[in-house]
C-alpha cells in the first residue's frame, strides 16, 4: 500500500546511490544549501525524461541563486544510469537505485514496463519534492503519466518567491479531507 506525502510532512528518510557511488540521503541539500528539489524520473527508456533532464541542467545556476539544491533520482540499475549519462550532459547529481517500497513510501505512481525493450523493471512516475531546512515538504508534485512536470522558469520564480522572507510565504496546502 501506497501513502500519501502531504505538503508539511516531514520527508521520510530516503537512502539511494549517487552516479557516482556515493549514498545520498534524499531531503539532505549538499554544501551551503538548506532546501533541496528532488525530482523523480522514470528511468533511461523514456525520451520526455531525457529532455526534461537536460532541460534542468540549464537551470542549475538559478535554483542555485534562490538557495534550492537539486537531484534527479530513478529506479534504474547502475548500469542503466550508466549509459543515459553517455547520451546527456548533466552538471547535477543523479541518482539510481529506487525501489519500489521506496516510491511506495513517497506516494508515488509506480508502473509496470510495456515490454523488455521499455525497461526490466517496475519505475515511478514523475514527481517532484521541494525539501525545506526543516526537512518538511514544502512543494510536492506527482503525475501519473510521463507528460505532466512542471515548468521550471515558473517553478525557480516561485521558489525564490517563497523563499524571500518578506513574503512570508507558508507551505500550501496543508488540509486533508
Amino acid at each position: 500500500m501506497s501513502s500519501k506525502i502531504n505538503a508539511g510532512d516531514s520527508f521520510p528518510t530516503i537512502k539511494v546511490t549517487n552516479y557516482d557511488g556515493s549514498e545520498v540521503l534524499l531531503g539532505n541539500p549538499r554544501n551551503d544549501f538548506d532546501w533541496q528539489a528532488i525530482f523523480v524520473y522514470r528511468g533511461k527508456h523514456c525520451p520526455i525524461c531525457t529532455k526534461y533532464l537536460s532541460e534542468i541542467a540549464t537551470y542549475t545556476e538559478k535554483f542555485a541563486d534562490v538557495g534550492v539544491d537539486i537531484i534527479a533520482v530513478s529506479a534504474d540499475s547502475q548500469s542503466q544510469l550508466q549509459k543515459h549519462l553517455e547520451e546527456i550532459d548533466i552538471n547535477y547529481p543523479i541518482a539510481y537505485g529506487l525501489t519500489e517500497a521506496q516510491m511506495k513510501s513517497l506516494g508515488l505512481y509506480i508502473s509496470e514496463p510495456r515490454s523488455d525493450k521499455e525497461t526490466d523493471h517496475n519505475f515511478s512516475e514523475p514527481a517532484l519534492f521541494v525539501v525545506n531546512e526543516e526537512g518538511r515538504v514544502h512543494i510536492v508534485e506527482l503525475a501519473n503519466a510521463p507528460f505532466v512536470r512542471p515548468k521550471l522558469d515558473t517553478l525557480v520564480s516561485g521558489l525564490g518567491f517563497i523563499r524571500d522572507p518578506e513574503n512570508d510565504y507558508p507551505i500550501r496546502g496543508k488540509l486533508t479531507y
